[in-house]
């Protein structure tokens, strides 16, 4: 399909349903209240499980990034109160429940994509074959700097985001555009956007794998939105998107500055 062919493909969705985009304050496993559509792709960037050392090889663990000056505030936590919360059975079920059943034309289906520590995607991937989700690819993305500084005369640092995409028995939509695309991307980062979360990921990055995902008009769904990025970018993409964060802090900051300034609903 053609960029034009696309564009003409938008324009009579427009006309036909609105291109939605709402955050809930309320957890996932909610979603039977808000009647929400089933997703074409659900992205999630799940707790990584790193508890109290959460910012044990980044600056921020001392005051100003300094050691000389003391521990901050930060040391010894983890990055959310929620995180020995999260139950990936019940993330797994609702992934299950809210992707669209596989059309019988190929080419159409849904997806998953997971982010995750590397050490969790064998985890993840076991946990996914139980609700039906029997296939998985990796994906890498490069970072240009590390964010281990403590560690950087010690051992060689980590420099790489990890994710699975995950679906059932057919492959996924795939808009490739008649190119190659590799398993590796470059973690592109785009500073105009505001940084509100530790584990955000850049609106760029996920703008791609939207777009290699999904079409115009397509349903994106964040179960754990943070500070609601992937809403962003699907919303820029003409995807209707829906997301869920149960952190009221979280949700205000993406209310009013992820989010404030397209067309969304959101609802408290």
């Amino acid at each position: 399909m053609t960029e034009e062919e696309k564009l003409s493909k938008y324009e009579q969705l427009r006309n036909d349903r609105d291109i939605k985009c709402e955050l809930f304050n309320d957890h996932f496993q909610n979603y039977k209240s808000y009647a929400i559509p089933k997703a074409q792709l659900v992205i999630a960037d799940i707790p990584y499980n790193l508890g109290n050392n959460a910012y044990a090889s980044s600056p921020e663990w001392y005051e100003e990034g300094d050691n000389k000056k003391g521990e901050s505030s930060k040391a010894n936590t983890a990055f959310f109160d929620t995180d020995e919360d999260f139950r990936i059975a019940e993330f797994m079920h609702f992934c299950s429940s809210m992707l669209i059943k596989e059309p019988k034309e190929t080419g159409k289906a849904p997806a998953m994509i997971v982010f995750c520590a590397f050490q969790q995607m064998t985890m993840v991937i076991e946990y996914a074959k139980k609700y039906g989700f029997n296939n998985s690819y990796p994906l890498v993305f490069i970072k240009k700097s590390s964010s281990q500084v403590l560690k950087a005369n010690m051992k060689i640092v980590g420099a790489c985001e990890y994710a699975l995409v995950l679906y059932r028995e057919k492959l996924p939509k795939f808009n490739n555009d008649g190119r190659m695309i590799m398993n590796w991307f470059d973690w592109e980062v785009d500073s105009s956007y505001p940084k509100l979360h530790p584990t955000q990921k850049p609106i760029p990055v996920l703008k791609k794998l939207i777009g290699i995902f999904t079409d115009y008009g397509d349903v994106v769904i964040d179960p754990v939105a943070g500070s609601g990025s992937t809403l962003r970018a699907a919303a820029e993409m003409n995807r209707s998107s829906y997301g869920f964060e149960i952190k009221k802090d979280f949700y205000k900051s993406a209310k009013e500055r992820m989010l404030s300034d397209v067309a969304i609903t959101l609802k408290l």
